[in-house]
């Protein structure tokens, strides 16, 4: 691993600015995306649960809004396919979480999370989603009244001035979870249909509250210092969830790649967008329009 900030999972490698030197490694169900995408199955036939929209007519994002809900509805309810490669959509679970976080001034710390279930996705309401016309890029917005992590720890630093050193169960629970999801994607086509290459995640999250707890922290050697540990981060909630924004954003950008990735290999683009051009013709464009602005440029 080069000594810059990074997440890399074993779908492949991607890098994301991260500050206050961190590194995460997050390692999710053991599933192949996007190496050999023409090796995916896919679905030839429209599910009856999927609204299809028209992005070159009126109330495309009203309607692109209510399709990627039913999907999310849908995936609550259990899609085969995803579920026998990714698992459930809500609780989902998430393993081997190694999170270091140096020369900070809200935290240095240590951190090994394994054995992590994430659940409140089931509860998911699509805001807005839109995507552009000249990119194909989306921009989403999604709310969770609650996402809790459950898992284990092994964790040594300090937080908050607080030196910490234990290791046993955690759980960190995330109030009023507002998402804006910045995705980034290539056509591709297969099989004569138009698909999104998930290539890129980006997140902002907004969020009214953070309650944590962390058992045998300092090793059980004082009962009641680790409940007034506790408490006082649960009290200064917001810069303890500082000291750990970077973990949890990354953790939310791992799994809306992970679960988009697999998701949109699977299900054609045209079944979203019927009006989506292919890929040769949506590059050709953007060829001609780059040549003419090219031409444009020299002419002045």
């Amino acid at each position: 691993m080069s000594s810059g900030n990074s997440m890399s999972t074993r779908h492949g490698r991607r890098s994301f600015g991260l500050c206050g030197g961190l590194i995460v490694i997050l390692c999710l169900n053991e599933i192949a995306l996007g190496a050999m995408v023409s090796a995916v199955a896919y679905y030839t036939e429209k599910p009856s649960w999927l609204p299809s929209c028209r992005i070159y007519e009126p109330g495309f994002t009203k309607c692109s809004t209510n399709s990627i809900q039913k999907l999310l509805d849908q995936m609550n309810f259990g899609i085969p396919e995803i579920v026998e490669s990714f698992g459930s959509f809500d609780p989902m679970h998430v393993r081997d979480i190694i999170f270091k976080q140096d020369n900070n001034e809200v935290a240095t710390i240590r951190a090994n999370l394994t054995d992590l279930v994430v659940k409140g996705f089931a509860q998911t309401k699509v805001k807005e989603s839109r995507v552009s016309k000249k990119d194909f890029n989306w921009q989403t917005k999604i709310y969770l009244p609650k996402m809790r992590l459950d898992g284990k720890y092994r964790m040594a630093g300090r937080i908050l001035l607080i030196p910490l050193s234990g290791s046993g169960n955690i759980f960190i629970e995330i109030h009023d979870l507002e998402i804006l999801l910045l995705t980034t994607t290539e056509l591709y086509e297969k099989g004569g249909f138009t698909f999104d290459n998930v290539t890129s995640v980006r997140v902002q999250l907004k969020l009214s509250r953070v309650h944590t707890n962390l058992d045998n922290l300092f090793n059980g050697r004082s009962p009641e210092v680790e409940r007034s540990t506790n408490q006082f981060f649960n009290d200064n909630w917001r810069d303890f969830y500082e000291a750990l924004k970077p973990l949890i954003v990354g953790t939310v950008e791992n799994i809306l790649y992970d679960v988009m990735s697999k998701v949109f290999h699977l299900i054609p683009a045209n079944f979203f967008v019927e009006d989506i051009p292919t890929p040769q013709e949506f590059y050709a464009s953007k060829q001609v329009a780059a040549s003419d602005n090219e031409s444009k440029s020299s002419e002045k």
